[in-house]
């Protein structure tokens, strides 16, 4: 099924190299990141002298785990360039991600870390089996959102024919795919199957699809959606890994002669394992959460920024870095519904925009065939029972889900209810969200 199984002469050398090579080049680069953050990002350097650390202190890998984490606390406190460690004429780009408050959290990318962000992505996209003159179809979206245009520019820096289509418009996406015959496909795993089940509307066979490999990201899925979307699209779906704080798409990604589990391109992304309570640095192979160092940014370095996704870090396979495992949870509280970050704390937000409606809420996410669905549920000011039609319950729940849409980006289901129709708990509080989603297997 896969258009070619990659050999060592197709690999980078770093790719090839022993764990002592490895160690010493991010030794190097590790260096230079945390000397260039402590001299450029003044928050962070308070930080460290807070801690009693200094970057001569760095002697050896290990003495990472001396230093200050970063959070994405930091990144929406010092709103929106504040984290800059270079001067903004430098910047070439900016991407962003929406937080807790409603402000987006902004990155910027100067020329270079543009350069390296199209490196491992393409890097990705050979080790999916991809090589020049290949089609890439990219439906991930554009915009501000880092899935598109770093997808694209991996493509075109990787020698392949690139496909803009973004998100949206099923059916020509399925056109598209049948016109232009592409090899490769880039999405988020929950759309591909609703671009599976089109091709299934229109009496296409898997047989006679032109994809051979999918790269799917910006979600959590398991391997029963992998077995899933490889019937319904007769191809090899591979998991690509990325987070907008620390890069994008392309931080770790399958290899396509092994398909367990992300290899994270370690020369550019320093990973660490801990105790999502204590802080400590954990041995790989134990789960905990994932922490990434960033060895080559200049724009929007990070140093130990904590990702709340709890994994584990597996031995080297196909590659010599480490894989990760699939992701289990985040140690946080927040939601990833169609490949979009979403808090309570940012439903909440727009529910109390509105001041006929309580402070209490509860987010019901289910799945519907393929895609995930979330229901707000919410509540009418108590002094307002009684005196609302259904015609207000109705109007009230259009501007939610619009003002939930506008500011979020999610699509929502929203039912408005009586005072107290949402069940407290013993100290009085509701139950915020209630997953329905079946667990991944």
């Amino acid at each position: 099924m896969p258009t070619r199984t990659p050999s060592p002469g197709d690999l980078e050398p770093i790719e090839r190299a022993s764990r002592d090579e490895i160690a010493a080049l991010q030794l190097q680069r590790l260096r230079w990141s945390l000397r260039h953050t402590y001299d450029h990002v003044a928050p962070y350097r308070a930080r460290c002298e807070q801690a009693g650390v200094h970057p001569d202190d760095l002697k050896t890998l290990a003495d990472l785990a001396h230093f200050p984490f970063m959070t994405k606390a930091d990144l929406r406190e010092h709103y929106p360039f504040g984290l800059l460690a270079v001067p903004r004429q430098r910047l070439a780009r900016l991407h962003a991600s929406s937080g807790t408050t409603g402000k987006p959290i902004v990155v910027g990318y100067t020329l270079q870390d543009l350069s390296h962000w199209a490196d491992v992505v393409a890097r990705s996209l050979r080790a999916a089996g991809a090589r020049p003159g290949d089609m890439v179809h990219n439906a991930y979206g554009y915009g501000m959102f880092t899935g598109g245009l770093g997808a694209h520019y991996g493509i075109e820096r990787a020698g392949c024919i690139a496909v803009p289509m973004s998100g949206g418009q099923t059916e020509k996406q399925v056109q598209a795919i049948l016109d232009f015959e592409p090899d490769f496909l880039m999405v988020t795993p929950s759309y591909s199957l609703v671009i599976a089940e089109e091709f299934a509307r229109q009496g296409v066979s898997p047989e006679s699809i032109s994809l051979k490999v999918g790269i799917f990201g910006a979600e959590p899925w398991g391997e029963g959606m992998r077995g899933e979307i490889e019937r319904m699209l007769g191809i090899d779906a591979l998991d690509i890994y990325g987070l907008t704080e620390v890069m994008g798409p392309g931080v770790a990604s399958e290899c396509i002669e092994s398909k367990d589990g992300p290899v994270i391109w370690e020369d550019h992304f320093y990973p660490e394992i801990i105790d999502p309570e204590t802080g400590e640095v954990l041995p790989d192979g134990e789960e905990g959460e994932l922490v990434f160092t960033s060895l080559t940014k200049e724009a929007f370095p990070v140093i130990r920024y904590r990702t709340r996704d709890l994994t584990r870090l597996l031995p080297p396979t196909a590659r010599s870095f480490r894989r990760m495992g699939r992701i289990t949870g985040r140690s946080d509280d927040m939601l990833i519904i169609r490949g979009v970050n979403v808090f309570p704390t940012q439903v909440e937000e727009q529910v109390l925009r509105d001041r006929r409606l309580s402070g209490n809420y509860q987010l019901v996410i289910s799945r519907a065939g393929h895609m995930d669905e979330l229901e707000v549920r919410c509540e009418v000011q108590r002094e307002l029972q009684g005196r609302l039609s259904p015609a207000d319950f109705e109007a009230i729940g259009r501007e939610l889900q619009h003002h939930i849409k506008t500011m979020i980006g999610v699509s929502t289901q929203v039912t408005v209810l009586e005072a107290d129709a949402i069940p407290r708990t013993l100290v009085g509080k509701a139950r915020r969200v209630i997953d329905q989603r079946p667990k991944q297997s």
